[in-house]
C-alpha cells in the first residue's frame, strides 16, 4: 500500500500552488477632491492589487459629465455611454472628473456644489459598473475626501472610520460603490440614536433646513416603522437645502433628501418626509409596470403609521381619506413604470380596502403588514407577486384586488 503524504505537507503545496489573489481581501480606496472652481468634482480608484480585478465596465450616461480619464493599465471609452477600465498587474487606479451639477426636467437642481458645500449622490461620483474579477477576490472598499479650504465636515450614510473617511459595504452587490446621499461642506448637524439606528440630519448653513424639527418626528414615529418593517438601517443621514434644489424628496437605501420648503406633514395630512423614509426602510423595487407598488405603500405607511403613532385623530385621518378620494376620482388603472400622484392616491385606497378584507378574511391574524414583509424577502416585486401573497395570507381569491385597476392596458 502507498505511503500516505503528509497532511501539513500537502496543505503547505496547495497553498503555493494557489495564485496570490486567492481567498484574498483587496483594498479598493476612493478618493474625492472638490472643486468649486470648476464644479467638479476629481475622483480616483485606487486598486491595491490591480491583478484581482480583470475589467470595470461602467455605465457613463450620455451627457458629457465624465471626463480626463488616466488610468494605469487600460482605459477604454466604447462610446460617449460606456467605459471599460482593466487594471495593471501591481497597485492601479483610475482618475477622471465629474461635473457635480445636475438639472431636472423641471429646471431645479437634484445635485449642486456652491462655493460653499456640495450636495449630491455618491451614485454619480462613481458610476454603475459591471464587474469582472477573479475567483475568491473580495474588495474592501473605503471611501475618503479631500475638502476645500473653509469646508469643515462631510456627512454620508455610510460608516464613518476616520475623518472624512468611510468604509463602504453593500452585501447585495459585487462592486462595492459610495451610493446613497452626501453632503460636504459647511455644514449644520443633528444626531440622534432611534432604535439601533444612528441617525444624522446635515443642512448646509443658511439655507433654512428646521433640523431639530425633523430629528423630532423622526422620533415620533420611529417605533410604528420599527414593528411594520422589522429591520432598519444602521445608519440614516437626511439631508436638504433650499432653492434652487429640487423643491420634493428623494430616497436611497441609506439616506434621503427633502427640500428645506416642505412641510413635514403637510395640509392635506401627508408627509414627504414620511414617505421617503418607508422606502428606505421597505426598499420594496418593483418590476412589470407596478411601481403603483412601492409608491402605493410608501404613501400608505407615511399617513397610517404616522395615524398608528398618536399624530392624526380619527376626524382628521378621515379627511385625509375623502382628500384622496377626490384626487383620484378619475383614476382608471395604476398600472405603469412611473405612477403619478393621483394614481399614487389611488393605490392608498386600494390598499386600505385590502388591509380590511385581510383582517376579516383571516380573523385579524394577518395583515398588510404582513403582505409588505413578504415583499420585502424578494429581490423585485411585481403585481402577480402581490396578489399572490395577499390571497396567500387571506385563503383564497382577493375580491379587492380582483379590479380593473390592476389590468394591464392594451396598446391600440
Amino acid at each position: 500500500m502507498p505511503a500516505r503524504p503528509n497532511l501539513p505537507f500537502c496543505a503547505v503545496l496547495l497553498v503555493a500552488a494557489a495564485p496570490s489573489w486567492a481567498a484574498n481581501k483587496v483594498d479598493l480606496d476612493y478618493h474625492v477632491r472638490f472643486l468649486p472652481q470648476s464644479d467638479q468634482a476629481e475622483v480616483r480608484l485606487t486598486l491595491e492589487q490591480g491583478s484581482a480585478v480583470r475589467s470595470l465596465r461602467f455605465e457613463l450616461g450620455d451627457q458629457g459629465r465624465y471626463s480626463d480619464f488616466q488610468a494605469d493599465g487600460q482605459w477604454q471609452q466604447e462610446s460617449p455611454g460606456t467605459g471599460t477600465w482593466r487594471p495593471g498587474e501591481g497597485k492601479s487606479s483610475l482618475s477622471y472628473r465629474m461635473r457635480v451639477d445636475h438639472v431636472r426636467a423641471s429646471g431645479r437642481f437634484d445635485a449642486r456644489m456652491t462655493e460653499h458645500w456640495a450636495l449630491l449622490r455618491g451614485d454619480d461620483l462613481v458610476p454603475s459598473a459591471h464587474l469582472e474579477q477573479q475567483d475568491g477576490v473580495e474588495l474592501v472598499a473605503r471611501l475618503e475626501f479631500e475638502l476645500p479650504e473653509g469646508w469643515k465636515s462631510v456627512e454620508t450614510g455610510w460608516p464613518r472610520i476616520g475623518k472624512n473617511r468611510f468604509r463602504i459595504d453593500s452585501p447585495a452587490r459585487l462592486f462595492d460603490r459610495p451610493t446613497g446621499w452626501l453632503l460636504a461642506g459647511r455644514l449644520g448637524v443633528r444626531r440622534a440614536t432611534l432604535g439601533d439606528t444612528e441617525v444624522s440630519v446635515a443642512a448646509p448653513l443658511g439655507e433654512g433646513v428646521r433640523r431639530m424639527d425633523i430629528l423630532t418626528l423622526l422620533t415620533f414615529v420611529w417605533d410604528e416603522y420599527q414593528a411594520v418593517f422589522l429591520r432598519e438601517p444602521g445608519k440614516l443621514l437626511v439631508v436638504g437645502a433650499g432653492d434652487p434644489m429640487w423643491r420634493g424628496g428623494l430616497s436611497a437605501p441609506n439616506s434621503l433628501y427633502m427640500h428645506a420648503d416642505r412641510p413635514l406633514v403637510s395640509e392635506n395630512g401627508t408627509s414627504s418626509l414620511l414617505h421617503e423614509l418607508v422606502h428606505v426602510f421597505a426598499r420594496i423595487r418593483d418590476v412589470d409596470e407596478s411601481d403603483w407598488i412601492s409608491e402605493g405603500l410608501a404613501e400608505y405607511y407615511a399617513i397610517e403609521l404616522l395615524r398608528r403613532a398618536g399624530g392624526l385623530g380619527q376626524d382628521r385621518y378621515e379627511r385625509v381619506v375623502r382628500h384622496l378620494a377626490d384626487w383620484s376620482r378619475k383614476v382608471q388603472n395604476l398600472r405603469g413604470e412611473r405612477v403619478s400622484g393621483a394614481e399614487t392616491a389611488r393605490a392608498v385606497l386600494l390598499l386600505q380596502q385590502l388591509d380590511g378584507e385581510i383582517r376579516t378574511r383571516s380573523e385579524n391574524r394577518h395583515s398588510l403588514d404582513d403582505v409588505v414583509r413578504g415583499l420585502m424577502r424578494m429581490e423585485r416585486v411585481g403585481t402577480d407577486d402581490f396578489i399572490a401573497i395577499s390571497e396567500n395570507l387571506m385563503g383564497g381569491k382577493s375580491q379587492v384586488l380582483d379590479t380593473p385597476l390592476l389590468a394591464i392596458e392594451k396598446q391600440p
